[in-house]
């Protein structure tokens, strides 16, 4: 609507009204009557050209394509929720130690995935960089957890033992 009323302003005549012959010039006149359409045309879209025009699209912005295609696009998604899945699996049975190593070593896999390969379907959660750093550190640190995790840790920390009796007392 305001898009109608600044176009038809530029031509100087009212909203609603046919301009008058001979008021303007045949050569000014089209270009007006371009821009209107133009204008009115834009006021119907609900996009906005202007404000996307430099977002960049997501990588899974494809089309729709069979189901099998649709795996196949996913599957380093599939390889890491695999692998975190088998993760728990073996948490639940009582193996904490390799149930955590095992989540901690998809999301390390995750990271390194997610730099090598070009295009990771739903992996790709945010830019790049943020993505391989977020599970990257995430992947680190379940990792080295599960390593000093008692009885029996297999890494020994220095301060870990004094800190956590610090913290606990």
């Amino acid at each position: 609507m305001r898009a109608e009323h600044e176009a038809e302003a530029g031509t100087g005549a009212e909203p609603g009204t046919e301009p008058e012959p001979g008021t303007g010039s045949a050569a000014g006149a089209e270009p007006a009557a371009e821009a209107g359409a133009a204008a009115r045309e834009a006021a119907k879209s609900r996009r906005f050209p202007s404000i996307t025009k430099d977002t960049a699209r997501p990588e899974g912005h494809g089309r729709a394509a069979p189901g099998d295609a649709l795996a196949a696009r996913q599957w380093p998604m599939l390889s890491v929720l695999g692998a975190t899945a088998v993760g728990l699996l073996l948490t639940a049975l009582n193996h904490p130690r390799g149930g955590c190593l095992v989540i901690g070593v998809a999301l390390i896999a995750a990271s390194v995935l997610r730099r090598v390969l070009p295009q990771v379907g739903m992996l790709a959660v945010r830019s790049r960089f943020t993505d391989m750093v977020t599970y990257g550190l995430l992947g680190v640190a379940i990792t080295l957890l599960a390593l000093v995790m008692e009885p029996h840790p297999l890494l020994h920390i220095p301060f870990l033992e004094s800190a956590v009796r610090f913290t606990v007392r």
